[in-house]
């Protein structure tokens, strides 16, 4: 039930109002947690069914991921998508 609120909650925020992304800064969160899992950017690439360089561009900052694929993500983490997405201070631009 939570993740349904958060990915509602979601999809409202990114959709509807013009607010700055975290995923468009260089998401050091999930490279953390995939080190903590022991995965490399080949494996938790392989687990969500994306290439590795879409993960490295997420982590660096280069690529916004669609929702589902942050949803993905998450699940191969075992982490929400305030854990590894929500930014504090967002604001409306």
């Amino acid at each position: 039930a939570d993740l349904i609120g958060w990915v509602s909650l979601c999809s409202f925020t990114f959709h509807k109002h013009p607010v700055r992304s975290v995923m468009f800064v260089k998401n050091k969160r999930m490279k953390i947690a995939r080190i903590e899992h022991d995965y490399s950017q080949s494996d938790l690439a392989s687990i969500v069914g994306v290439t590795r360089q879409t993960i490295g561009m997420i982590e660096s900052g280069n690529y916004n991921p669609s929702l589902k694929l942050c949803v993905e993500i998450c699940k191969a983490l075992n982490l929400t998508l305030n854990d590894l997405f929500w930014e504090e201070n967002v604001t409306n631009a």
